[in-house]
């Protein structure tokens, strides 16, 4: 495709970006078309942060231009960002959730000197019925589902003007089935004209969506390709800059006995679930988003009350009241939510990794520096967390070092049997890689592991056995011959074994 001068909205030329340490945005030049859908992908830590943050105006680059609708400017202010119709809308949504889906989307914006509901419902019901979504412009955004937050989000960025409109991890808490309403959505907004720069870890949907995409590493922009000039490889080659030789890596590990049993637990909404577990294995559990899944793991885990049912650790049947006696018992958890169910983000790396084992590097009320700090340098080293010190905010950490972190403070507790919630869930390519080869070291080490994962193909390559979950019930397990997307998928909404 030959591009002229009118075809590019925004361009940025040699931008660079530094932070105390970081060279976040070296010398960046790379172009937007107008009405393409642009994919920016790259490793946690990449920059593609700091490339948003740029172009709405968030942060200020010490070099380099930024060139809009052919005009030139060494940087741009957040106002000036939005009066050229640029708008983004991130992993965590900005929405109000005590207003309405209108009040959000209308908030800021004048209708005469009192406030006219009326008229904002009118205004949210005329982009919904554009959308073809079918959302109460009265409803409480506490009272929507992730998807339509979404989409309330993205109402409110086009009733703004949008003519470039940046999505980070869009698809993140979705499921596939709102995955599909949101990329129709944005086919429409490239129909019309809007550019939309695209930023995900999933590889499938960057193919699905994209025209062209973009790759970063290490704040450097590495190309830029037709999306189907190139395939899944050759982007991760790109990304990571090695190649890796699998995406799942081999175990060789043979099954133990028996650690975990549940009979009939129910709880948290979920009932009547069975299900053990072996020493070195990793039973991965199937499901639709609310089928039960994470919900009897909370249960377990102490986070949610029990109503029947028993739970054995060891041949040992036990009673956890609380999430202080999971983790006596040899349990541990690292949960979907790294930022607010996982970790105390805005502590250091070293305080997050003692956190639950506070109790045994204190006497009283005082607790040993010295054994915290060598807990901090241990898991450092044995989970290759990059930070600069032990004492760095694990809020500044990428997201596949923030999963580091957690997966650090439940192995400080010496947990033998582990919970892992989405364990990949919105982090790098490479990233990921990483976490597969420490859960297969843990199964080495005698761990066990139980995997929760929306992702067929995690699910697939990483589990050695598979349960499914519907309607908070469970709906089989999955025979080895068996173990293939259909019939998973089949379970799960509700077929039979048999399938």
């Amino acid at each position: 495709m030959n591009t002229t001068k009118e075809d590019v909205f925004l361009s940025l030329r040699n931008i660079t970006k530094v932070y105390p340490g970081v060279l976040a945005l070296n010398d960046v030049s790379v172009d937007f078309l107008q009405g393409e859908v642009h994919a920016i992908v790259g490793e946690n830590g990449a920059g593609k942060s700091t490339l948003i943050k740029t172009i709405t105006g968030s942060v200020q680059p010490e070099r380099g231009s930024i060139i809009l609708k052919g005009k030139e400017y060494q940087g741009i202010r957040p106002n000036e960002a939005r009066n050229f119709g640029i708008e983004a809308i991130y992993q965590e949504l900005n929405l109000i959730d005590c207003l309405t889906a209108a009040e959000n989307i209308c908030l800021g914006r004048k209708y005469g000197r009192l406030i006219n509901q009326k008229a904002m419902n009118h205004t949210a019901q005329e982009l919904f019925d554009r959308f073809k979504i079918d959302i109460n412009p009265k409803t409480p955004v506490r009272e929507l589902s992730n998807a339509k937050r979404q989409i309330v989000e993205i109402a409110k960025a086009v009733s703004k003007g949008a003519r470039l409109l940046i999505m980070d991890e869009p698809t993140a808490p979705l499921t596939n089935a709102e995955i599909s309403i949101l990329m129709d959505i944005i086919r429409q907004l490239k129909a019309e004209g809007v550019t939309v720069i695209y930023i995900s870890h999933r590889l499938d949907e960057i193919f699905q969506i994209s025209d062209r995409v973009s790759v970063f590493r290490d704040g450097k922009y590495i190309v830029t390709k037709k999306t189907a000039d190139t395939d899944r490889g050759e982007l991760i080659s790109l990304m990571v800059g090695r190649e890796l030789s699998e995406t799942y890596p081999e175990r060789k590990t043979e099954e133990g006995e028996e650690v975990f049993r549940i009979e009939n637990l129910t709880g948290n909404g979920v009932k009547n679930i069975s299900l053990n577990l072996h020493r070195g294995t990793i039973l991965g559990l199937a499901g639709l988003v609310g089928s039960g899944r994470s919900e009897i793991m909370k249960v377990v885990f102490g986070l949610k009350k029990k109503q029947w049912g028993r739970i054995f650790i060891k041949g040992t049947e036990v009673d956890i009241k609380n999430p202080r006696e999971a983790i006596r018992c040899g349990l541990g958890i690292v949960p979907e939510d790294r930022k607010r169910e996982g970790c105390l983000i805005m502590y250091s790396v070293e305080q997050n990794l003692g956190f639950n084992c506070i109790e045994s590097i204190s006497r009283g009320p005082v607790f040993s520096r010295s054994k915290l700090q060598e807990i901090g340098n241990k898991f450092i080293k044995i989970l290759n967390i990059k930070t600069p010190s032990p004492g760095q905010k694990v809020f500044t950490l990428s997201g596949g070092n923030q999963q580091k972190v957690v997966i650090g403070k439940t192995l400080a507790a010496e947990a033998d049997i582990i919970i892992f919630d989405e364990p990949t869930r919105g982090i790098d390519v490479g990233a990921k890689h990483e976490i597969y080869t420490l859960m297969n070291q843990l199964c080495a080490d005698g761990k066990a592991i139980i995997m929760i994962t929306s992702d067929m193909e995690e699910l697939l390559g990483m589990s050695d056995r598979i349960i499914v979950f519907h309607e908070q019930e469970m709906a089989g397990e999955v025979p080895p011959d068996k173990f293939n997307q259909e019939y998973i998928l089949n379970l799960a909404s509700g077929g039979k074994e048999s399938a």
